[in-house]
């Protein structure tokens, strides 16, 4: 006789009271909002002597860390499974737990036992806990010269490897975003040498378990046809690359992500233009070159920084950014400007990270900022004037 759902629950609560729990993660809430919780994370750790669960509160804009007792985190999870989460994934010492809630709020939990027993790490401040490992051999790293076949990061390749990190820890941030229920169609414009674009497919499909139709966009042939004979060499079926143009390419279907890393200057407006225009669920933007607005910002009150080109350069690229960042939320996203690599690695580290959520009230906020913003420094950027009809 299999044992019940609510055993099961108990073994991973027991697992705390024992100070065995790994990890564990909630995620999938039933109810998405703008200032929502997303997922909820624990782990143990040591902090003065004691024994606590650091739990931590993933929103879309902010992350929230609280240090709790034993009967604390257990009460977060009882809370959390099945009221606020549908689904939670718990490993142990000995087993790991995947926790799933149908809409009746009914519980099936599977378990996988067997597991070699692993080592606690307790410290409160860890290294940097990289999703894929230096030293664990990753075919899609190999294939790039990223890595050895014994899983040695090459030391010259070692900030693509962070870059690499990076970029996946912030599509992981939105994955509750993307469907469940089938495949996740993704177009990544200006995919270039693509090592994003293979890690994106190797996370979604290989770590998430994700149905994946995914194509990359480039001008170049030769790029697209050395990408191609990789994604082959890989087995990656579902990743395509193509020679296409940006303002050209009109896909067969939905699409639910749209990327564009470092496509230069104007090219970036072109892509977001797209991913709004298609209702993208999510875009993930890393602009470059922005020299668009460079001749058209004027502002008496500012002369004095305008007037050095070096500086004038720089205040252009953060406001175009800020114009598209606006914009984008106008056209009815909730997004985010984060920092994608460290400043010292490339100055060219600013991601974009727009989630679909129409809000009217905050649509209507970012419009009437965008308009002042406008006003102030006399441009007309280019996504508005793609979007012409759409911003007032």
């Amino acid at each position: 006789m299999k044992d019940k759902p609510e055993s099961k629950i108990k073994e991973i609560l027991q697992s705390i009271t024992n100070e065995e729990l790994l990890i564990g993660v909630m995620s999938s809430p039933w109810q998405k909002t703008a200032e929502g919780i997303l997922r909820i994370s624990i782990r143990p750790v040591v902090i003065q002597g004691r024994s606590l669960y650091q739990v931590t509160d993933h929103y879309q804009k902010k992350v929230m860390h609280r240090n709790l007792s034993v009967e604390e985190c257990s009460r977060v999870i009882e809370e959390g499974i099945p009221v606020q989460f549908q689904q939670g994934i718990f490993t142990t010492t000995s087993a790991a737990y995947h926790v799933l809630v149908n809409k009746k709020h009914q519980l099936t939990v599977m378990k996988k036992e067997g597991l070699q027993p692993k080592k606690l790490d307790l410290a409160h401040n860890r290294t940097k806990n990289y999703r894929l490992k230096e030293g664990v051999p990753t075919p899609f790293l190999i294939a790039l010269g990223i890595m050895t076949d014994h899983g040695k990061v090459i030391a010259k390749k070692y900030d693509k490897f962070r870059q690499i990190n990076r970029f996946v820890e912030m599509v992981s941030d939105i994955i509750s975003y993307l469907p469940s229920d089938r495949p996740v169609r993704v177009v990544d414009f200006g995919c270039g040498k693509a090592s994003l674009t293979f890690a994106l497919y190797d996370y979604l499909h290989n770590v998430e378990g994700r149905e994946v139709v995914m194509i990359g966009l480039d001008l170049k042939k030769e790029v697209i046809e050395d990408c191609q004979r990789l994604a082959d060499q890989l087995e990656y079926s579902s990743l395509k690359f193509e020679v296409g143009d940006i303002n050209h390419h009109q896909p067969d279907g939905k699409i639910d992500l749209v990327i564009s890393l470092h496509a230069c200057d104007t090219a970036t407006d072109a892509a977001l233009e797209k991913a709004v225009q298609w209702g993208a669920e999510v875009i993930l933007c890393v602009p470059c070159c922005q020299h668009e607005l460079y001749g058209q910002i004027q502002n008496d009150s500012m002369a004095t920084l305008l007037r050095h080109g070096i500086l004038r350069e720089r205040f252009a690229a953060l406001a175009t950014d800020a114009a598209r960042a606006e914009l984008l939320t106008v056209l009815g996203y909730d997004v985010q400007v984060l920092e994608f690599i460290d400043m010292e690695h490339t100055p060219k580290n600013l991601l974009l990270r727009a989630v679909k959520d129409p809000s009217p009230p905050r649509q209507k906020v970012a419009q009437e900022r965008y308009q002042k913003f406008k006003a102030a420094l006399h441009i007309f950027p280019s996504l508005e004037q793609r979007s012409e009809g759409k911003i007032h």
